[in-house]
């Protein structure tokens, strides 16, 4: 089906990710600019510094708490492309099952189509992360090393063995949901309600092939993917300097110049990842959906049984 709906998913992938380039690089200028008084702060205070003769580090945890609150705009962008790239392969894995003509897959990025997968995201969203978030912050709170106030619970107990434990086991638990939840995209770019997707993922990976099938496409596909965002990065750390360079020269602001030099072989990776993984990664989920839960085969699976029942 790649091979032979190359063309239409080609230029689908290729016009998703640009538009969430384009759009996840004004994002970034934006939030810079919103930032902008805290880089002039840090460059003031590295003057004041050097004009004292003393030593400076600067402080970056209001930068993490900027970007931490604007990291609900990156997931909503990073959701939209996804979900329109997911109903572009679902379409055409539908579209191979009943050789329509190649413009249906073209075609297949509506908002219509796009909605409930961006509502199934944000639903899994909600069962998987939870769980590892709060089991985090309990442990931290519980057994994380206090300066002003002695430990809750007594170093080497079971109850802090436990709950410094607690995170592994919560990601497990995570990891699970996460395959668990798998094909719920796909069900969902094939018509069905976010719910429905879900608890239609859920039957169908806890069958007796179903699970198996899920695993052994998943772990290849995440090396897959992490493998590409972590290789492109390395071939795009020559970026860092330049951007650098040129955004000093531009601004005058060392410390803005360099996190954009940060993070400019990061969005070059994420971007070329995207279209190099993401298409197959949704192209294979969608084809095992339609192997193991589409009417067609429910069907066929019923009338052999009946058949060799009689």
């Amino acid at each position: 089906m790649l091979r032979r709906d190359r063309g239409p998913l080609g230029s689908a992938t290729v016009r998703v990710v640009s538009l969430s380039g384009a759009a996840w690089l004004l994002m970034t200028a934006a939030i810079f600019g919103l930032a902008w008084p805290l880089f002039t702060h840090m460059r003031n205070q590295r003057i004041w510094y050097h004009h004292m003769e003393e030593p400076y580090t600067h402080d970056a945890s209001p930068l993490g708490q900027v970007a931490l609150c604007t990291l609900p705009l990156f997931l909503l962008l990073l959701g939209t492309g996804s979900a329109a790239l997911q109903t572009v392969c679902s379409r055409a894995v539908a579209a191979g099952s009943r050789e329509p003509s190649r413009e249906d897959s073209a075609r297949a990025v509506t908002p219509a189509r796009v909605r409930p997968v961006l509502a199934v995201y944000a639903l899994r969203s909600l069962i998987v992360w939870p769980l590892p978030v709060i089991a985090e912050i309990v442990s931290e709170r519980f057994t994380g090393y206090q300066l002003d106030s002695p430990l809750p619970l007594e170093r080497g107990s079971l109850p802090y063995t436990l709950v410094e434990a607690s995170p592994v086991a919560a990601v497990c638990v995570a990891v699970v949901l996460r395959l668990a939840l798998g094909l719920a995209p796909a069900a969902a770019a094939d018509g069905l309600g976010p719910l429905a997707a879900l608890r239609r993922s859920w039957s169908l990976m806890w069958t007796r092939a179903g699970g198996v099938r899920v695993l052994a496409l998943a772990l290849p596909l995440a090396v897959l993917s992490a493998g590409v965002v972590r290789l492109v990065v390395q071939v795009a750390l020559p970026l860092r300097p330049l951007v650098r360079s040129l955004l000093e020269q531009a601004t005058g602001n060392f410390f803005a110049a360099y996190y954009a030099g940060i993070l400019a072989p990061v969005i070059v990776g994420v971007l070329v990842g995207a279209a190099v993984a993401l298409p197959v990664t949704f192209t294979a989920f969608a084809a095992l959906y339609d192997r193991l839960g589409s009417p067609r085969t429910s069907s066929r699976g019923a009338g052999g049984t009946a058949e060799s029942t009689a």
